[in-house]
């Protein structure tokens, strides 16, 4: 019953509460598995471990990390003759960035397999039959486990953003939200810097902003593959736990204050707003969606609708990431100037007031003093030594 463990009674609670909320609110106990399925255990895995490999170059120690690599490559060039070849088809058969995520991806797999390799033949001799560990299920054990509670909680962050939907009128708190922000910008607003933005600059600009708004969830998951493979598998369900206490403190917020966002309450938002643009697609699909809840019109799975706009997620969760990954310097420093650009990507996509992301601030600290704060350090470290991933 330690704090740092409550989000695994909270998430159990959840589960078993799910299908009687379900049933109050007239919503389907499906969930659409396709969609949700391939966005988070192919895309989104693919574009994980492409930043946690990008990350380690820049962040982890040089025998932690490339380092090992690039000597293997520098005594046998002609490994790198697969993967250009391999880069080359998937450029023909793709596009090049795509191609670049999944050659790195196939690089940084094949290093975890040959890493696996060496330690086993360092640590057979010493070991008895009997104890031989199995690194490699060790290591995957230590990022999939996690990998599917945060799938799981996320599955019940959906579920019950849905079913909140459908009790609180969504667009209950904006006029309040809006009137705080022209307050704090000085009687200026998000939507004005929005209309601004779309003047000044053109529409390349936002979709470098999109590139930035979408990509605070492969760092999410870049952070855990990190976490897993350098501290184990207890580290990596605490951050993840982290992030999922985050998110039900966010559910309990969104059901006091439902808001939208402030592209909710602009009356010309989607006549100047880049109709290209996905958010654009995302925003102009919420609003209906939100009211078609709240009537409880027939949906027919939960799907990807997600509403809570108060707190602002995009803000809370890269600061419990710069909270785990803390201890390397360089990672954090590349990270935080990449937050500070999230910051302006979600202002000027309207996605959200100011004081969504001011909120944001406490409801991460929080999250961390519950589950967040290390546990005993001499614990952490016999982790690495178990796993097999450093020496």
């Amino acid at each position: 019953m330690k704090p740092r463990y409550w989000h695994y009674w909270i998430s159990l609670l959840l589960c078993l509460s799910l299908v009687p909320v379900l049933h109050n609110q007239h919503l389907p106990l499906r969930f659409d598995w396709i969609t949700l399925g391939v966005a988070y255990w192919v895309f989104l895995a693919a574009q994980s471990i492409f930043v946690a490999a990008v990350l380690s170059f820049l962040g982890l120690p040089r025998e932690q990390g490339f380092g090992p690599l690039l000597a293997r490559y520098r005594g046998n060039p002609f490994r790198i003759v697969p993967l250009l070849l391999y880069f080359g088809v998937l450029v023909w058969l793709t596009t090049w960035a795509k191609a670049l995520i999944l050659t790195v991806d196939a690089a940084a797999l094949l290093e975890l397999l040959d890493r696996h390799l060496f330690y086993r033949r360092l640590l057979e001799p010493r070991l008895l039959e009997r104890q031989r560990a199995p690194i490699l299920r060790n290591i995957v054990g230590a990022v999939l486990m996690p990998a599917a509670y945060l799938f799981f909680g996320f599955l019940m962050v959906l579920a019950y953003n849905c079913a909140i939907v459908s009790v609180r009128y969504n667009f209950a708190t904006d006029p309040t939200l809006a009137a705080i922000d022209r307050w704090l910008l000085l009687g200026h607003s998000v939507s004005e810097l929005t209309h601004w933005a779309v003047q000044a600059f053109p529409l390349i600009f936002f979709r470098a902003l999109e590139f930035i708004y979408f990509g605070m969830f492969p760092q999410i998951g870049a952070a855990l593959i990190l976490v897993a493979l350098c501290d184990g598998r207890t580290r990596a369900l605490q951050f993840v736990g982290t992030i999922l206490t985050s998110y039900y403190l966010a559910l309990v917020i969104f059901y006091i204050w439902p808001a939208q966002g402030p592209y909710s309450l602009c009356p010309a938002h989607f006549s100047r707003f880049p109709t290209s643009l996905q958010s654009y697609t995302i925003q102009r699909t919420l609003i209906p969606h939100a009211l078609a809840l709240w009537r409880h019109e027939p949906i027919p799975r939960i799907s990807t609708d997600y509403f809570i706009a108060f707190p602002c997620m995009h803000i809370v969760q890269p600061i419990i990431v710069l909270w785990f990954l803390r201890r390397w310097r360089r990672m954090v420093i590349a990270l935080a100037a990449y937050d500070l650009l999230l910051v302006a990507a979600v202002l000027i996509l309207e996605m959200h007031y100011v004081i969504d992301i001011i909120i944001g601030l406490p409801v991460a600290a929080l999250a961390i003093m519950i589950t967040g704060l290390p546990c005993h350090p001499q614990n952490l470290e016999t982790v690495p030594a178990r796993t097999g991933i450093t020496a």
